[in-house]
């Protein structure tokens, strides 16, 4: 319910209020009556009939300063932050006139020339308090672990930084398990590359993780990467750290490091993409039907581009321990990997025009809903092998 319609029914109510004034019976029955309603709390109701009260009798307008960016920017603001995929108001500010430009390109901005002039001037600190108001909260499960150390990584050097400084082309692996709530037999893993310098992500679906499959997934991240890919960096797991990847590294002068055993944060770029990307939209759901890795695997490759060129990531620049806890001082203007892409002197003039003939032929609304689509057909089939699957990953 909007706050409009809020203060509508709370207007209508207020008389019988104020009528009801030592009746103790008659206003407990016009705050049930109104909390039913609105869905405020009860403790609320009083001091929002006293707000009406205040109001001013002409016009019935609300003191104090008028609204500038009333609810046909909320609703305008809406549409940019769904094609966003329901992204924080921080990372969303930047991509807003991107988006409204290829949106009423494509003929899918349906809103008015004032609200859409007034959405361009929203401020940073406007955006987040409105995509917070839009925000519906979600919460997983947590899930398990399927890395399990290789014999080999005495010989594969352990690599913890300095990252800030290394081109693009260095980047982390890591695979995470669509296992659900056992380890137990087959099932499908996604293998993750995240790039260091520009977060260019590269995601890839694998029926278990055997050396050979997740060989031939690390290929199709050589081939697909805009860039030469000088540095792979998984954990200490056997399906990376094993001979056959290591001569694989070693044919394509490809260095090959690991993180510390029991260390995410040596992986922190990707672990962290685990989390953004693959678990925000699989969820913890077991996918254990084999004909799905084709499907899974269409759904990344639009994926893919829907992450790299519209939805930006904000980096840290410092951290610091103040006390018991960490300061953080992220950068100002986050970007999308695309557009660091760009900015990135390392990279090749040939490889950023390829990009951007790519950038220019795409849209982030059509993307989103065929993202959608894709995802709700592999639950469905999901469900459909089994019957009464659970449906842990929709939560």
């Amino acid at each position: 319910m909007t706050m409009a319609t809020k203060h509508d029914i709370l207007y209508t109510h207020l008389e019988s209020w104020i009528q009801a004034r030592g009746d103790k019976k008659a206003r407990s029955e016009i705050t049930k009556h109104v909390c039913f309603v609105t869905g405020m709390h009860p403790k609320s109701i009083p001091r929002a009939f006293r707000r009406e009260q205040l109001r001013d009798s002409i016009g019935n307008k609300r003191a104090g300063r008028p609204v500038v960016f009333g609810p046909e920017v909320t609703a305008a603001l809406y549409d940019i932050w769904e094609a966003a995929n329901y992204c924080c108001g921080e990372l969303l500010h930047s991509n807003i006139p991107e988006f409204v430009t290829i949106l009423k390109r494509d003929g899918q901005w349906n809103h008015t020339n004032e609200a859409t002039e007034k959405l361009l001037l929203v401020k940073e600190h406007t955006v987040r308090r409105r995509v917070s108001a839009l925000r519906t909260r979600h919460h997983g499960d947590k899930g398990l672990s399927g890395t399990k150390p290789s014999a080999l990584k005495t010989i594969i050097p352990i690599f913890k930084g300095p990252w800030d400084d290394l081109p693009p082309g260095n980047g982390q692996l890591d695979t995470v398990a669509h296992c659900g709530s056992s380890l137990a037999g087959d099932f499908i893993w996604s293998l993750n590359y995240t790039d260091i310098a520009t977060y260019w992500i590269v995601t890839r679906a694998q029926w278990n993780k055997g050396k050979r499959a997740t060989l031939e997934n690390m290929e199709f991240v050589k081939d697909t990467l805009p860039f030469p890919w000088l540095m792979g960096h998984p954990d200490s797991g056997g399906e990376f750290i094993n001979w056959l990847a290591k001569d694989w590294f070693d044919q394509n002068n490809i260095a090959l490091t690991r993180s510390q055993p029991n260390k995410k944060n040596d992986n922190m770029c990707v672990e962290e993409r685990n989390g953004h990307v693959v678990r925000k939209y699989l969820g913890y759901m077991r996918l254990d039907h084999y004909d799905l890795v084709d499907d899974l695997n269409e759904f990344y490759a639009t994926l893919n581009l829907y992450l790299n060129h519209f939805i930006a990531v904000r980096r840290t620049e410092e951290k610091k321990r103040v006390g018991a806890k960490y300061v953080r001082k992220y950068e100002r203007k986050p970007q999308t990997p695309y557009r660091r892409v760009l900015a990135h002197s390392a990279v090749s003039k040939e490889a950023k025009e390829r990009l951007t003939a790519i950038h220019e032929t795409l849209n982030p609304l059509t993307m989103k809903r065929h993202l959608d689509t894709m995802i709700l057909k592999i639950f469905k089939l999901q469900r459909g092998s089994y019957g009464t699957e659970r449906e842990d990953g929709l939560r």
